[in-house]
């Protein structure tokens, strides 16, 4: 089919490429499930990104300044960790620009995230091995050297250390929501590679000084120093502390548990009819455990912005699943 714009349509409507369509995702005012009359809960649905994840942003930033810097090439064979959301962006951005990805994965990825990366004609190299913390990212890590060894053009994204990966974040929702809202006093968002939380928050923080910044990590994640746990959730957590992690920018750190996740996302969906990933019904938890040792502000509700990270249809097999629930441990916060 062939695309004819009428007259007073303009050139820039229409994208050269669906990398052109990462970004500039709503928000949307959370009321129902947020009714509170001294709190305003506003999200941002970074799952309507073209690859259904915020990962997007940084998959298309790093590869691109990559190859403007000429870091990577059409010869690159790019290799990455992955709970799955960057290895999917990753695999979306290789089909426009002609790149090789292969994606280290573990068990715990969800099925509908790995049949996509096979789809998109990404290489897979699952582990099955345990590292010492209880998770597979280090056991992921160990596989990616290993793999770097025996390619000569490999590239590791390293999201966990890669400076781009928060600046990706950084000139995009943190901007984005910098322009849109006039004011903000808290950001809730959630916590894995810190990419999104220092990258949001550092743009945040230039209109905002004021603001407080709240991580929502997993129980069992060691990240902020908790210790480590079973973790059956992808996407948030971590095994080990990122690289790009500064402790000091972090005001509070709420933790929650696989089952509560599963709660959020279930609760969010009934009010507001967001259908979203497992991370986000952990912010949603943890947003309803801060919201009451919240003090009413004098002259306006206090105004909470949050980042959904991913699509719910990814987690029918998890957190939308009542059998996976029901095997979870009844006890989860801490």
């Amino acid at each position: 089919m062939v695309l004819v714009l009428k007259k007073d349509e303009k050139l820039s409507a229409v994208k050269n490429s669906v990398a052109e369509c990462v970004g500039q995702t709503p928000l949307v005012r959370l009321s129902r499930l947020f009714p509170q009359p001294h709190v305003e809960v506003i999200a941002k649905l970074e799952y309507m990104n073209p690859g259904g994840s915020m990962k997007d942003r940084p998959a298309r930033f790093i590869i691109e300044e990559g190859l403007r810097s000429g870091l990577i090439n059409e010869g690159t064979h790019i290799i990455e960790s992955t709970s799955g959301n960057l290895g999917v962006a990753l695999a979306m951005m290789a089909r426009i620009y002609g790149l090789k990805v292969t994606c280290v994965v573990d068990p715990k990825i969800a099925k509908t995230n790995l049949n996509i990366l096979k789809q998109m004609g990404a290489g897979i190299s699952m582990v099955e091995e345990r590292d010492e913390q209880g998770g597979y990212l280090l056991t992921r890590i160990h596989r990616v050297q290993q793999l770097l060894e025996s390619e000569p053009n490999g590239y590791w994204i390293n999201q966990y250390a890669n400076d781009n990966n928060w600046r990706a974040h950084y000139e995009g929702s943190g901007a984005e929501i910098a322009d849109a809202l006039e004011n903000a006093d808290i950001l809730v968002a959630g916590v894995s590679t810190s990419g999104s939380i220092m990258g949001t928050s550092r743009r945040l923080r230039q209109k905002f000084p004021n603001l407080r910044v709240v991580a929502v990590d997993a129980v069992g994640s060691i990240i902020f120093g908790s210790p480590a746990g079973p973790r059956e959730l992808p996407g948030i957590g971590a095994s080990r502390v990122p690289e790009l992690l500064n402790r000091s920018e972090i005001d509070d750190v709420i933790h929650v548990g696989d089952r509560d996740s599963a709660r959020g996302c279930r609760e969010l969906l009934l009010n507001e009819g967001i259908f979203a990933g497992g991370s986000t019904g952990s912010v949603v938890a943890a947003i309803q455990r801060l919201i009451p040792t919240l003090d009413p502000a004098a002259d306006r509700p206090i105004r909470i912005v949050t980042l959904f990270p991913d699509r719910g249809d990814r987690y029918l097999d998890l957190v939308y699943d009542d059998e996976w629930v029901e095997r979870l441990p009844k006890s989860t916060e801490q």
